[in-house]
């Protein structure tokens, strides 16, 4: 998953979103339904080798993909509806898988079978939809005429000021590599992907704790994730309204690491007290998640530069997916996960004020080219491909 992110992300560049995000469900959900043929340990790592292969071009793609036809103003919200669908589906995903589960037997076959064939026939099944519908770039949306494609064109061009390249370019793809900025937010992000992985995965084993029945256990994971859900597009509208970023990121990670705490300190106290301490944290963990997303894309100029950054970010954040899987232990059920949450808490602590760290250092670039002489602005403004080195590309805070 992490290694293919950016040959992705140009591919999708290259051979176009329609086609390429078509061709990425296709085998993802196929890949996924065939899992439930797997005998052994050896066919089971094939295969997930596979699913990482083709995953690896959904959800970095899709955060691109916005970038490309929506202003810098108007991107937190959009990337926010996005992931609040991954959001509600780790609400309802639990209870789904364990009503699937109870097919044991159906046909011959287990019912962790079904679960693969039943969750991966509705993404080969949609991609009709997806190759039909989905548009590639506002300059070829076949939905659009001759006016319409010039407008969204020319809307996009006047926000991205001089950071306007549309063609590919590998001195942008290099300069993505040298950009202090890319490792910034690589590292605010993989402090915060990792409380994310680890509490989707281990959200129903926390509850668990509660001493609820399994059934029950799945069911209470939905309210906390859609109050979450709420919280997230609350959250990315209020960053989009007044294209801020920082703040709308540092917050509700700061919120997050809180409920961390909170789940430490309550740990011995009734449910009820634990159920809003992980409710708090589920607020905190997934309603930073759509300014995070937007900060970078909205900062990096150049198509080929904001897709490969987009991916490198993406794809370093996702190594918390394999961090995640080893934060809670089994061992720890007893004392209430407490080294899991102390080791969550600080990473979003410390994630926060990386985030506040980098809304200084951007507000200082804008004052400082805001205050450039024409000389040194021209001498600045020398140079092909400059994306958002240009001086007179204004940073979103």
């Amino acid at each position: 998953y992490v290694i293919f992110e950016i040959p992705s992300n140009i591919l999708l560049k290259k051979i176009g979103p329609r086609i390429w995000i078509t061709i990425v469900m296709v085998a993802w959900g196929t890949i996924m339904m065939a899992m439930a043929a797997v005998q052994d340990a050896a066919g089971l790592l094939a295969a997930r080798f596979f699913l990482g292969l083709t995953e690896s071009g959904l959800f970095p793609g899709s955060v691109y993909l916005i970038s490309l036809w929506y202003t810098r103003s108007e991107q937190a919200l959009r990337n926010g509806l996005f992931f609040s669908t991954a959001t509600m589906a780790g609400a309802f995903g639990g209870v789904l898988a364990y009503g699937i589960a109870q097919m044991e037997g159906v046909s011959g076959l287990h019912g962790w079978q079904w679960i693969f064939i039943l969750e991966g026939l509705p993404t080969v099944l949609l991609t009709v939809v997806v190759f039909f519908f989905l548009p590639d770039f506002p300059s070829t949306a076949r939905f659009l005429d001759g006016k319409e494609k010039d407008m969204a064109v020319q809307r996009l061009i006047i926000d991205a000021g001089p950071a306007t390249q549309t063609h590919f370019s590998w001195k942008q793809f290099r300069d993505v590599f040298v950009d202090w900025k890319v490792y910034m937010h690589m590292i605010t992000y993989i402090l915060n992907a990792t409380p994310l992985y680890s509490l989707s995965l281990f959200f129903p084993s926390i509850v668990q704790g509660f001493k609820f029945s399994p059934l029950t256990t799945q069911a209470m994971t939905a309210p906390a994730y859609v109050i979450a859900c709420l919280f997230t597009i609350g959250c990315a509208f209020s960053s989009d309204h007044f294209r801020e970023r920082g703040y709308h990121y540092a917050f509700p990670t700061f919120f997050g690491g809180l409920g961390y705490v909170f789940l430490i300190v309550t740990k011995d106290s009734p449910t009820v007290n634990r159920y809003i301490s992980l409710t708090v944290t589920a607020i905190g963990v997934f309603s930073s998640v759509p300014a995070m997303l937007s900060w970078f894309t909205t900062n990096i100029g150049g198509h080929t530069k904001r897709g490969v950054a987009t991916a490198a970010i993406i794809s370093f954040g996702n190594i918390g997916g394999a961090i995640g899987g080893q934060i809670y232990r089994a061992s720890d059920a007893a004392d209430g996960y407490v080294r899991g949450h102390l080791i969550c808490a600080i990473m979003m602590f410390i994630s926060a004020g990386l985030s506040l760290m980098m809304k200084y250092f951007l507000a200082r670039e804008n004052k400082r080219r805001a205050n450039l002489t024409p000389e040194e602005f021209a001498r600045e403004a020398e140079g092909e491909d400059l994306c958002d080195r240009h001086p007179a590309f204004v940073y979103y805070t």
